[in-house]
């Protein structure tokens, strides 16, 4: 069994059973002995860019957090410790809310699913899933 945390944009695709989600994606998230789990930073991210640009969020935020947490995902909240945590991430990716995502991951014993290969190039727990 695998604590996996999931980036923003495969909450998306996962939510929306979008094309995009890889097959290996899929796999992971549809194994009943892996825990699913998305963080409070990518409702948070998602919530400024449906603000920002309504006509492209196809999910509203509130709505998607209430469709993972029906669908048994862990929400993980934003902590302090998290916040201390991105400080011992090295600068390979400037996306705030990506770093916040890698340290949350390593902090709670996740393993972070992202389609992002920027993202994937830190060493510890993170996986590409494209």
């Amino acid at each position: 069994m695998s604590f996996l945390l999931l980036d923003s944009y495969l909450l998306l695709w996962a939510a929306l059973d979008d094309p995009k989600l890889s097959a290996e994606a899929r796999e992971l998230i549809e194994d009943p002995t892996n825990a699913l789990a998305f963080s409070a930073a990518s409702i948070w991210e998602l919530a400024i860019k449906h603000r920002v640009r309504p006509e492209e969020g196809r999910v509203e935020p509130r709505r998607l957090r209430q469709q993972l947490r029906q669908a048994g995902y862990q929400e993980l909240p934003i902590t302090s410790e998290h916040g201390l945590a991105v400080m011992r991430l090295p600068l390979l990716h400037r996306d705030p809310f990506d770093r916040m995502l890698l340290a949350q991951a390593a902090a709670e014993g996740a393993i972070l699913l992202t389609a992002d290969a920027r993202l994937a190039r830190y060493r510890g727990p993170v996986r590409l899933v494209a």
